[in-house]
């Protein structure tokens, strides 16, 4: 994977030493994955330290646009590229909207129709038009290590098929997150 100064670092050195939460997401244009992207960047760094997990978002364009998608969601945790897809094809993540189940991340807010034209502007706007990685290409998400063990994998079947984040969060032993906008009742 290329970090976002396009330094190549082994995927494995991503989790060889801690358990890691990664996420491969569609694109960096794709409105369902920067709303989760976006509720991702609520994750607190604490939770994480206090767990001893990293947590790392993949996507598949060029390195260059890690640093505008990050400030675009929020996101300040890890964020690598797999521009030739390679990881993507290992692990096999899928392509195309072949399931069209009706499944709703809870993380997405915009509708198909308004998040597709955000997405189209945001690429049209941008410094070159750019649709950032294969369009057809699937997420997932995984939670490894330390070392070679995979605890939880799940490839995307289609846009809005993320894994509940708080889902990740349980599985990875690491604190749950309020993402609603109501407040908390907490009993004493």
């Amino acid at each position: 994977v290329l970090d976002a100064n396009g330094r190549s670092i082994p995927f494995k050195a991503l989790y060889g030493e801690h358990r890691a939460i990664v996420l491969f997401v569609r694109n960096f244009l794709c409105y369902t994955c920067k709303e989760y992207v976006e509720d991702l960047a609520k994750v607190p760094k604490a939770f994480l330290h206090e767990a001893n997990v990293r947590l790392i978002v993949i996507g598949q364009s060029s390195y260059h646009h890690i640093k505008p998608f990050c400030r675009l969601t929020g996101y300040t945790h890890e964020m690598y590229v797999d521009p030739q897809r390679k990881i993507y094809k290992t692990l096999g993540m899928k392509r195309g909207e072949g399931n069209n189940v009706s499944v709703q991340s809870p993380h997405v807010k915009s509708n198909m129709f308004l998040g597709s034209i955000r997405s189209m502007w945001r690429a049209m706007t941008g410094p070159a038009f750019d649709f950032q990685g294969d369009p057809a290409q699937q997420g997932g998400a995984l939670i490894l290590g330390p070392g070679n063990e995979v605890h939880f994998l799940h490839h995307d079947k289609n846009r809005l098929d993320h894994v509940p984040i708080n889902t990740v969060l349980q599985l990875a032993g690491v604190k749950t997150v309020n993402f609603s906008n109501k407040p908390e009742i907490i009993d004493i």
